[in-house]
């Protein structure tokens, strides 16, 4: 397959390195090019990432928008590809993402929940339609899980490292991120569109099952809690600022918008 590049890497369009071996994986499997305008936009993100100090801590990460394709969409922006499930073209959009059914589609990250450090994590994903269900899950009732899911409640349920929901906020489920950071033993932050905040309990021995999205398993075989939301980015890895990313993945998702007819 015919590598595509268009003008302006290593110029004014993409300047970051690693923005532009991600765009130009993306037009590969996309096998034509991007706008410029959505360029820009996660060459932005990267340098603005590097800039707040949290690029070294995203792991496992991919931006489930602004490739022409679904297949685009799974390259990975840092760290192993997802592999999907069930996913059809259908369930795609650039400008909001990819979205559940509520009944079979996931995705496996392909990172265990136990690669990084027990008190030095983090999980995070752009909602951009919620939906029941769960968001991302290493586990359903482990010990040492990582958690994240939309009841009917409504609440968002947020864990890290741990087999109880310690973060819970209250309220209807809006578009935005929806994530957990943990970088002691003691404390694990909370951020989602309903609330934000720091919870005192202590990590336990962490699950060593890979994070999945959409879906949570206990074996690795059967499956539960499917979601129906749309999401536009995930990341895995070690501790970070989550209003940093939150402000990143915003200005991103935002600009593809624009960039985007």
């Amino acid at each position: 397959m015919t590598l595509i590049v268009r003008p302006g890497y290593g110029g004014a369009a993409v300047s970051d390195p690693d923005a532009q071996t991600y765009l130009q994986a993306v037009e590969v499997a996309d096998n034509q090019a991007l706008e410029q305008g959505v360029q820009q936009a996660v060459n932005q993100f990267v340098i603005g990432c590097k800039a707040d100090g949290i690029w070294t801590a995203i792991k496992a990460s991919c931006i489930l928008a602004g490739a022409r394709t679904r297949l685009g969409a799974l390259t990975p922006l840092v760290g192993a590809a997802p592999t999907p499930f069930n996913f059809i073209d259908a369930n795609y959009d650039r400008k909001t993402g990819l979205i559940g059914d509520g009944t079979s589609k996931y995705l496996n990250s392909n990172r265990s929940n136990s690669t990084d450090p027990q008190n030095n994590n983090h999980n995070a994903c752009w909602v951009s339609t919620p939906g029941t269900g769960v968001l991302m899950a290493s586990s359903a009732s482990l010990t040492g899980q990582n958690y994240m899911d939309i009841t009917t409640a409504p609440a968002t349920r947020l864990s890290s490292r741990s087999v109880a929901f310690n973060s819970s906020a209250s309220g209807t489920a809006v578009a935005g991120l929806y994530g957990h950071s943990r970088s002691s033993s003691a404390q694990a932050s909370y951020r989602c569109p309903q609330g934000s905040g720091l919870d005192t309990y202590s990590s336990q021995a962490t699950d060593t099952r890979n994070v999945f999205l959409y879906t949570r398993t206990d074996n690795g075989i059967s499956f539960s809690g499917w979601s129906l939301a749309r999401l536009a980015f995930y990341s895995i890895g070690e501790s970070l600022n989550l209003a940093l990313l939150d402000a990143r993945v915003s200005a991103l998702i935002t600009a593809f918008g624009v960039a985007i007819p």
